[in-house]
Parts: C-alpha cells; structure tokens; sequence
C-alpha cells in the first residue's frame, strides 16, 4: 500500500494507477486545471449542447439522476438557470425503512424549486432480498442498489427518447477510476465500466434465483442501445471550475439543502452533506475502509488538501481519528431489514478484511497495520 505523495489516496482504489512520480490521478488531473482556460471549456459545452436540439414534440432537453443531495441540486440549478434547458429530473426511490425524512424533503424541495421530477420505485421485496445477497455475496450491500441506481438514468433516457443524460463528476478524473474515461474529459459513456457496474453484470443475480423480469431495474442499457437511441452521457462537472464537494454543498444549502445533523463520530461524515437520502452508506464506507485502507473522510480530506484549504498533516489526522466511524443503530436498523443479528453482520465484516492492511485478533478487535499517509 502506497500513498499519493501529495495527498492521502491509497493506491488500493479500485481501477487506479499512480504516476511515476507517485502523483495519483486525481491529483495530477487538479494540477492541470490550473490551466484550463473556462471559457473556452463552456464554449464547447455550447457546441456540444447544440448537438442535441430539442426534436419536435419533444418537452424536456435532457435527463439528470438526482437523490436531491447537493451535487444533483447543483447541476439541476446550474441546468435550468445558467444554460436554458428544461431537464427531467430522474429520482430512484429507496423503500421507507431506507430513506431518509431528509431525503424527502430535499427531493421535495427540487419540485418546490420548479423542477419536474420522476420517481422511479423497484419492487420492494426484491430489492431487500438482492441487499441481503449482496452483502452475503460481497459484504457490500449497495452492490445490487447501485446497479439499479445507475441504470434507472439511461433507461428512462430509453424511454423518454431523451439523448442527452448530464451527470456530475467524471470518476476517472475526478476519484481515479480510470476504466471510465471516454474519448474526451466531458465523455461519460465508459461510466458502464466503473467498479460499481462492470463486477459481473446480472449474472450472479440471476444464478442465485432471481428472474430476468425480477431485475429489469438493474440492467444497464448496452452499448448497442446507447449508440442505436444515440445516448450520450456528460460530466457537467469537467466545465465547472468550482465543482467540488464543499462548493456544491454550500451552493445547495443556500437553495434549500438540508444537512445530516449527526455527529461525525457516528458517521465519518465530516461535513454531514454526502448521500443525505439513507444511513446505510455509513455502515458500506465502514466496510470499504475495513477492505481497502480509505473511507468516506479520506474522500474529503483528498479534495481539501487539493483545494489548499487543509494541510496533509491535519488530514492524516482526521483520516485517523474518523475514517472508520459508524454508529451501532445504523448497522442495527441495516440488520433487521436484511434480517440477520448484529453478530452476523460483524462475523462477515471481520471475514472480509484486508489481512495485508489490518490485523484481526482473537477478541474480534480490528487493528490497522499501516501508517495513515506513507503506508506499508
């Protein structure tokens, strides 16, 4: 395990490659934005933009998934209001023992803003039971709710005949999943090979009992689908000079957003503004630390430190102290709806950690072998 020397992304991420210099990818990218000339980069949002006039009978420009959070109210807003466009907003839905109250506000408070939205809602039962196969599977339960999540965008595109999906930040610049990079900075349409979507497709759905009527909410669109209806994804984010977590966020605050308000002890959310619309994330972030040395605070560290805005000293700190945080009554609730005790839940927790990045001993205590910032 190895650290990016100029801030704390491991090079444990899935899908990323450090540079000879031992720069990671979304360090090198933030290096070279200090050049980009923005105007010219909206220019070419226009062009691109003309690509895709609205056809005749035709209501909305283009798609943008939304959760309501803040990246979703920022590109809606930014949508509507600086470029012109009249976007369908598209919302898949958690069932009630997984969504959040302000979840629904801040969704409710995109239509209050004058936005049209779709909700989409998967069949409850089988969502629960593909959550509890997940985490069985691969002590990751949002791998089955992610996939449904990312396809609920070009699929309704599909149907709406809508060729344009505007989406946030490029992952492969942005976070260092390289496997997404298309053609061009703004190019989304590799997004189908990001770690989230490419682990096996539907097949282990499928060999588990799961019909193909069961899953059509979890079906990515192929790419003959995309190049047949012309579908085109695009990075808002890659022409936004100021697109960033805590600029997002603040931005969305001032237009309504509503914040968690739990401690970040309990949530190792330090700012309380990521995936406001359920819980369970916490527990996923806990588990992703558990399995590649990072959680959800090191995302946030590596983008202040970029910004200039935190030191890599104050980040290792906090990286520490918060990186594994998740408070007891998340898993709690998470086990009752999957149905299993909280026992289980950490006997397969303890039998998916990394062996070569934390030592687990007899007493069940989870310790970590590396040293936050340099490594092993």
């Amino acid at each position: 395990m190895k650290y990016c020397v100029r801030c704390l992304q491991p090079d444990t991420r899935p899908n990323t490659q450090f540079r000879e210099d031992g720069v990671c990818p979304a360090c090198h990218y933030f290096s070279e934005l200090q050049h980009v000339d923005w105007k010219e980069r909206h220019e070419i949002l226009e062009d691109l933009l003309e690509q895709f006039p609205r056809r005749s009978g035709q209501y909305f420009d283009c798609i943008i998934g939304v959760s309501g959070g803040k990246d979703s109210m920022r590109q809606s807003m930014f949508v509507r209001d600086k470029l012109g466009l009249r976007p369908l907003l598209v919302c898949l839905s958690y069932p009630p023992e997984q969504v959040t109250e302000r979840g629904v506000q801040n969704i409710s408070n995109l239509i209050e803003l004058g936005f049209d939205v779709v909700t989409l809602a998967p069949a409850p039962e089988t969502w629960r039971r593909l959550m509890r196969l997940s985490f069985d599977r691969f002590t990751n339960w949002a791998r089955s709710t992610e996939l449904a999540l990312f396809s609920s965008v070009p699929q309704l595109a599909l149907r709406y005949d809508i060729s344009l999906i505007l989406w946030g930040e490029n992952p492969g610049l942005q976070l260092g999943d390289l496997k997404t990079l298309g053609r061009f900075g703004y190019d989304g349409n590799n997004l189908r090979h990001m770690n989230t979507l490419s682990g096996g497709g539907l097949n282990w759905m499928l060999e588990a009992g799961f019909t193909g009527s069961d899953l059509l909410p979890y079906r990515y669109p192929a790419v003959e689908e995309f190049e047949s209806a012309g579908l085109q994804i695009v990075y808002l984010g890659w022409f936004l000079g100021d697109w960033s977590l805590v600029n997002n966020a603040a931005y969305s605050c001032a237009n309504g957003l509503e914040k968690r308000n739990d401690h970040v002890e309990n949530t190792g959310d330090l700012f309380g503004v990521t995936s406001l619309d359920e819980d369970w994330v916490t527990l996923n972030q806990m588990i992703k630390y558990y399995k590649f040395g990072f959680g959800r605070v090191t995302d946030y560290v590596n983008e202040e430190i970029r910004l200039g805005r935190m030191s890599r000293e104050r980040g290792i700190e906090l990286v520490g102290r918060y990186d594994h945080c998740c408070a007891a009554s998340y898993i709690e609730s998470f086990c009752r709806y999957i149905d299993i005790s909280v026992d289980h839940f950490w006997n397969h927790v303890r039998a998916s950690v990394n062996r070569d990045l934390f030592d687990l001993h007899a007493d069940g205590v989870i310790e970590r072998r590396f040293q936050i910032g340099v490594g092993l």
